[in-house]
């Protein structure tokens, strides 16, 4: 967790939910695709590595082509 951000981590255990790593596990093991935006990258001076393994990078394009065949899409 960020430095800054340990109050998720007790919520998320509070709540019994499950910490943001398992979700992403869970997530990823069901075949998510997470696809990072490469121009909000540029902007936020991250690279690829900044992000979960298994991270797709791309521009809106990728993310639409992507998008058009999937069952559900989630953007934030």
């Amino acid at each position: 967790m960020p430095k800054g951000k340990e109050h998720f981590a007790e919520g998320f255990k509070k709540a019994s939910v499950p910490s943001i790593p398992e979700l992403i596990e869970m997530a990823q093991e069901m075949g998510v695709t997470f696809i990072g935006c490469q121009m909000t990258m540029d902007v936020m001076g991250l690279t690829k590595d900044d992000f979960v393994e298994g991270i797709e990078v791309g521009g809106a394009v990728t993310f639409l082509d992507f998008a058009k065949d999937a069952d559900v899409s989630l953007t934030f």
